[in-house]
């Protein structure tokens, strides 16, 4: 069934300023004018509807426009597709190490916050140095 742009959006779960800038990337296809019904409007299918939400999907998994795009790149075979996303879990696993870290670092600054009322606070203070 075809959709219009706002249809395939809303199926996406997406704006349709973002499928617009999708098409900008080359990730969906933007109808040929000689592909398009109704007076030159855009019309999509359940293709288009299925890329959209596998283009969420994959960003859902951390991964970057430019590293879907290699996915959905039709040369692109199971080797490359399986180092990038040992790529995606390395670069996962250090923003986890960064997270952890920041987690530990504002605790220690929330108990010294709570240990006493007097001077600066030293939340306040770590951010402003």
């Amino acid at each position: 069934m075809a959709k219009s742009i706002s249809e395939l959006a809303r199926a996406g779960g997406v704006g349709v300023e973002t499928v617009r800038y999708y098409q900008r990337r080359g990730l969906i296809f933007d109808p040929k004018p000689g592909e398009r019904r109704e007076g030159g409007r855009r019309h999509y299918g359940d293709d288009d509807v299925a890329r959209l939400r596998f283009i969420r999907s994959a960003q859902r998994a951390g991964f970057t426009l430019d590293e879907i795009a290699g996915l959905i790149a039709p040369e692109t075979t199971r080797l490359e597709a399986r180092a990038l996303a040992r790529g995606r879990i390395a670069t996962l696993d250090e923003q986890i190490a960064q997270m952890q870290a920041a987690r530990v670092w504002l605790g220690q600054l929330a108990d010294e916050c709570a240990a006493s009322n007097v001077g600066p606070c030293p939340i306040i203070a770590a951010f402003d140095a």
